[in-house]
């Protein structure tokens, strides 16, 4: 199997107060598979969600090198990393990130849309089903539970046939039943689709569910 993700060399420094230079990944190397499960793991502030965001092109390294299905994310100007992200990349985050305005067929609808499908609607309801919510295709975001809620998140993720998911404490903001239900949908789901599914977590048991892991601290690699 190929990689899809190689991270080469990563350093991430943002100025602080009094031009002083926070260093908040330091030299991180790994790579990724086709079709792996990977997990990051680590304190809160070791870096974790900066170096998600960052191979996600999100962000821009300092130094070194990201590079996502082929695609050198450095040399990439901010449109062109929007292109890749639309193209290639899906989401999950703690706090699900759903428009509030939009129902659950319309949230999923969004990332179709803009990709120009034709059939998004009938995309996004058979996508709704498959979570279990295809009684739930008018329900706002306000009128579903967190589990529902990232249910019609994992079902957006997947609307564009990402080659990599990032996750983001996909489970962070859910009780431990919900929490474990999610997972399981999340991982079948993401077999099914031969996607690779990278995420950020503090919860260890999740992490031990993933083909691969790192441990950040302070920045660094401590365990792989």
């Amino acid at each position: 199997m190929s990689s899809i993700l190689s991270v080469k060399d990563l350093t991430k420094v943002y100025n602080g107060n009094a031009n002083k230079k926070l260093t908040i990944l330091d030299e991180i190397n790994f790579d990724i598979k086709e079709g792996e499960t990977f997990s990051i793991v680590g304190p809160s502030g070791s870096g974790k969600t900066t170096l998600l965001g960052l191979c996600a092109g999100l962000d821009q390294v300092t130094s070194g090198d990201i590079i996502l299905n082929n695609i050198k994310l450095s040399a990439l100007n901010e449109d062109e990393l929007a292109q890749v992200r639309n193209q290639h990349v899906g989401f999950i985050f703690q706090n699900f990130q759903l428009i509030p305005t939009l129902t659950a067929l319309e949230n999923v609808m969004v990332p179709l849309e803009l990709r120009g499908e034709k059939d998004a609607q009938k995309t996004a309801k058979q996508l709704l089903e498959r979570v279990g919510l295809g009684d739930r295709f008018d329900h706002y975001p306000v009128q579903l539970s967190g589990g529902e809620q990232q249910r019609v998140s994992i079902a957006r993720a997947f609307s564009n046939k990402p080659s990599i998911l990032f996750a983001d404490e996909p489970t962070g903001n859910l009780d431990e039943e919900t929490s474990g239900s999610i997972e399981e949908l999340l991982f079948e789901i993401n077999k099914e689709s031969g996607t690779t599914l990278v995420i950020v977590t503090h919860d260890l048991d999740l992490a031990a569910k993933t083909n691969k892991m790192i441990r950040l601290k302070g920045g660094k690699i401590v365990e792989s």
